[in-house]
C-alpha cells in the first residue's frame, strides 16, 4: 500500500456489458502506471463489483482521507444524490476518515479538445468533405435532469463555434429527445451529404453497441448520404489529466474543488418525500412523479 495518507476512489457507473467494465479497469491500471505514488481504487454505482458502498468503506482502510472522483461526464441523480448519500453512510463506518467529493468531468475545454480530435478523424475517414455539407450529431446518454442535458447542449454549441461545420446537433440514446434517427432525418432535409455521429460516452457497453447498430440502419435508410461514427473516449489523455487536476484541487483544499451537492438540500427533499436511498444498495429504485417535480425545482 502507498505511504500517502490519501486514497483516490474512482466511481464508475458500471455496465451490463462486461467489456465496458473492463475498459474502466484498464483505465485504472493505466492511471496507476502514470501515478505510481498514488493509491487509486475503483468502485461502481451499479451492475459490477465492488459496489459504491463497499468501495467507499474499503478505500478508507489505512487512509486519512478518501478523495471521491466520479468518472462520469454529466451530473444527474447518481452524482447529485446517490454518491453523496453513500458517502454520508460510509462516514458512519469509517470514523476519523475524511471523505472529500470532487466534481464530475463536466463540459470543459479538455473534453472539447477530444471531440474536435475525433471529429477531424471522422472527416479524414470520409476523405475530408466540405464541412458545410457535413452534419455532426453529438449523441449522449440522455437524462431526466435538464442540467445534465444542458451540459451536452453546451458541448454541441462549443463544437460548432470551434469548427467550420454549420450544423452540429444534439441527440440522445434514451430518456429524453430528440433521438438519433429524427436528427438525421432533419439533417437530410437540410441537404447534408455526410453525417458524423460523435458518441458522448467514456466507455463501451450496451448503448455503444446500440449506436453502432443504429448507424448501420441509417446507412440503409439514407443510401444517398455517407456516415461516419466515432467511438467512446475514456482512455484519452485528457481524461487522466482532468482527474489528476481534480485530485490535486481536493488535496490543496481549493474551494472550487468540492462537489457542491455534497451535503446539499436535494437529498433532504428526497427524504422528506419518502425517497431515501436504501442502505441495501440495490439501486433498483425509481423516482416518484411528485419527487421528480420537487427535484426539478430544486435543480433549476
Amino acid at each position: 500500500m502507498s505511504s500517502t495518507p490519501d486514497t483516490i476512489l474512482l466511481v464508475g457507473h458500471g455496465s451490463r456489458e462486461a467489456s465496458g467494465n473492463q475498459e474502466i479497469q484498464t483505465f485504472v491500471e493505466q492511471w496507476r502506471t502514470r501515478r505510481p505514488d498514488w493509491r487509486i481504487e475503483l468502485c461502481f454505482i451499479e451492475f459490477a463489483p465492488p459496489s459504491l458502498h463497499d468501495g467507499l468503506v474499503a478505500a478508507a482502510q489505512g487512509a486519512r482521507r478518501v478523495l471521491v472522483l466520479p468518472l462520469i461526464l454529466n451530473a444527474a441523480g447518481h452524482v447529485k444524490m446517490e454518491i453523496p448519500e453513500a458517502i454520508e453512510h460510509a462516514r458512519e463506518h469509517a470514523p476519523g476518515v475524511e471523505y472529500l467529493y470532487g466534481p464530475h468531468l463536466t463540459a470543459c475545454d479538455p473534453i472539447l479538445a477530444i471531440l474536435k480530435r475525433r471529429l477531424r478523424k471522422a472527416m479524414a475517414a470520409l476523405d475530408m468533405p466540405d464541412p458545410t455539407t457535413t452534419g455532426v450529431v453529438l449523441l449522449g446518454r440522455g437524462s431526466s435532469d435538464r442540467a445534465a442535458n444542458g451540459d451536452m447542449a453546451k458541448m454541441a454549441r462549443w463544437l460548432q463555434e470551434e469548427t467550420d461545420h454549420e450544423l452540429v446537433d444534439l441527440a440522445f440514446t434514451g430518456i429524453t429527445y430528440p433521438r438519433l434517427e429524427r436528427v438525421v432525418q432533419r439533417q437530410a432535409l437540410l441537404g447534408m451529404k455526410q453525417v458524423i455521429v460523435l458518441p458522448y460516452y467514456l466507455y463501451t457497453g450496451t448503448l455503444m453497441q446500440r449506436i453502432q447498430r443504429q448507424v448501420e440502419h441509417l446507412r440503409g435508410q439514407y443510401p444517398q448520404m455517407r456516415f461516419a461514427c466515432g467511438t467512446q473516449f475514456g482512455l484519452e489523455p485528457e481524461i487522466f489529466e482532468l482527474l489528476e487536476q481534480r485530485a490535486a484541487d481536493l488535496q490543496a483544499g481549493r474551494p472550487e474543488s468540492k462537489m457542491p451537492c455534497d451535503g446539499c438540500s436535494l437529498r433532504e427533499i428526497a427524504h422528506e418525500l419518502g425517497h431515501g436511498h436504501s442502505h441495501a444498495h440495490t439501486h433498483e429504485h425509481t423516482v416518484p412523479v411528485v419527487l421528480q417535480g420537487a427535484l426539478a425545482e430544486a435543480l433549476a
